[in-house]
């Protein structure tokens, strides 16, 4: 994919939710004894986390956040990012850039809503393109989850949910700090950047 606006960034999206319940992972431990963490039950506290990992070559790739926690009683409002939110987002994104964006996503609904496609049209430093369906692999962004999980989440017994929102802020600061983790991530997903003119494309 050749991108449309000359110096742009490329930036992809992608969101996922974290509960208080964290994922299990391995450790070490004493011969027969398996190590286990106890946890509480079933906990309606949750964060969501749209994230967006962004890259031009020579310069060093940035990821870029936002969190939204999860309304206790339902009927209280959205629970999930809106179109607006995503909105927010990129065009906090264009700021701390500094640069057009070529926006790369998933066919999430919220993500074709009528909204954001007519403020993508109206705005010429912004471009959208479409991942295929069911293409997970394509997204640098799932590697931050990973990171997430199998890093600071991982056998995590939390005691509130603000004990999770500062395990989420500190991991995902110390990717922030980790240039070299980004561009891991878009490394695993098999797509390069190229010089002038700017491309992206699957490894063979």
């Amino acid at each position: 994919m050749t991108v449309a606006a000359l110096g742009a960034f490329v930036v992809f999206e992608d969101e996922a939710g974290f509960s208080m319940t964290p994922p299990r992972a391995r450790t070490w431990g004493r011969r027969g004894y398996t190590p286990v963490v106890r946890v509480r039950g079933r906990s309606w506290r949750r964060w969501s986390i749209a994230a967006m990992c962004c890259y031009r070559p020579g310069e060093a790739s940035r990821l870029i956040y936002r969190p939204h926690r999860h309304r206790k009683h339902k009927g209280t409002g959205r629970d999930s990012f809106s179109w607006r939110d995503y909105r927010d987002l990129v065009v906090r994104a264009h700021i701390q850039l500094g640069a057009p964006i070529v926006l790369i996503w998933d066919n999430l609904n919220v993500h074709r809503a009528a909204g954001m496609r007519e403020y993508a049209a109206a705005h010429d430093w912004l471009t959208i393109v479409q991942l295929p369906s069911y293409a997970p692999d394509l997204n640098p962004v799932e590697g931050i989850w990973s990171l997430l999980r199998r890093g600071p989440l991982a056998n995590t017994a939390f005691t509130d949910d603000e004990h999770l929102e500062r395990t989420l802020r500190r991991g995902l600061r110390h990717i922030q700090l980790r240039p070299d983790l980004i561009d891991g991530c878009l490394a695993g997903t098999g797509l390069t950047l190229t010089q002038r003119p700017t491309t992206i494309r699957r490894a063979q």
